[in-house]
């Protein structure tokens, strides 16, 4: 009878007008998407996530970046509006977490290029963090800058977090300063309404703790063979990249971490690292070790 009713009701809708459906793609959105994609398939060991991951970086970076400038959205081909802060931090942020799952160089570059803009564009110099309009956006009534988190993320938290994991990476200081700038800027707010905060909390302890980042070197395959042996240890304060022994056009601070004839990680807290390790087990030991203490 059951079958019988559902035939009979889906026979009846659809001679009614089906509702319409929102088909723009929004960068910042996808940014969000990007991000869950990229952790789950490192956790579920899912290479179609960070496919389907890597495809959406792909569509934006071919459609949404124009003249090094990033726009908000997309719909039956055609790109416009101006993009604005969520769009960079957000995708910035997703950036980072694809380069863990699965390493390409011009994803790097798509991240630094991202940030110069966030900086040159956004950033307010005189009292720290971030407008929601670009520099030379259309004029308004008022330029905004807020900092709690609302159905998304706060972008300003999103760009203090990861602007502060890329210049440890990178080794960049200005990228450190704007965190920084951020998080002073957005004090008065976190210390009186917390849980309206959340994003900036953590963006807060990534700043405070000095990150600490494992760079593996060596050949493609076994370069991920290590990272997915050693993802099994639980550290949301780390980062982990396996970067092949070909990867091109390293900046000097990755470049610097240098192949060795065989699989070799470096161990870094902030900007200061190990030297290289050779064997597994020893960098497995210095993780947990790390993660105890």
């Amino acid at each position: 009878m059951i079958d019988a009713a559902r035939a009979t009701l889906l026979a009846k809708r659809v001679l009614r007008v089906w509702p319409a459906r929102d088909e723009k793609i929004l960068a910042s959105w996808n940014a969000l998407s990007i991000k869950g994609l990229a952790i789950a398939a490192r956790v579920l060991r899912r290479p179609d996530l960070a496919d389907a991951a890597t495809a959406a970086v792909d569509f934006i970076h071919r459609h949404l970046w124009q003249g090094g400038r990033l726009l908000a959205a997309c719909k039956d081909g055609r790109a416009h509006l101006s993009a604005y802060l969520d769009d960079y931090a957000f995708l910035l942020d997703a950036l980072l977490e694809l380069l863990q799952t699965r390493w390409r160089s011009r994803d790097l570059k798509f991240a630094q290029a991202l940030a110069e803009v966030l900086l040159n564009q956004f950033q307010d110099p005189a009292n720290g963090g971030f407008f929601f309009t670009a520099q030379d956006h259309e004029a308004l009534i008022h330029r905004s800058k807020t900092f709690s988190d609302d159905s998304v993320p706060s972008g300003n938290a999103i760009a203090a977090s990861a602007l502060t994991r890329l210049g440890f990476l990178l080794c960049e200081t200005r990228y450190l300063a704007a965190a920084q700038g951020t998080l002073r800027a957005a004090w008065v707010a976190i210390e009186e309404y917390p849980q309206a905060h959340m994003s900036f909390l953590n963006g807060l302890e990534d700043f405070l703790s000095s990150m600490q980042i494992l760079i593996i070197r060596g050949d493609a395959a076994t370069a991920q063979r290590w990272a997915e042996q050693l993802q099994g240890l639980y550290a949301p304060l780390r980062m982990m990249f396996a970067i092949p022994d070909d990867a091109p056009e390293l900046p000097p601070s990755l470049a610097a971490k240098r192949p060795q004839p065989a699989a070799v990680a470096y161990l870094c807290t902030g900007m200061t690292c190990s030297a290289p390790m050779q064997d597994l087990q020893q960098v497995s030991r210095q993780l947990k070790l790390r993660i105890e203490t």
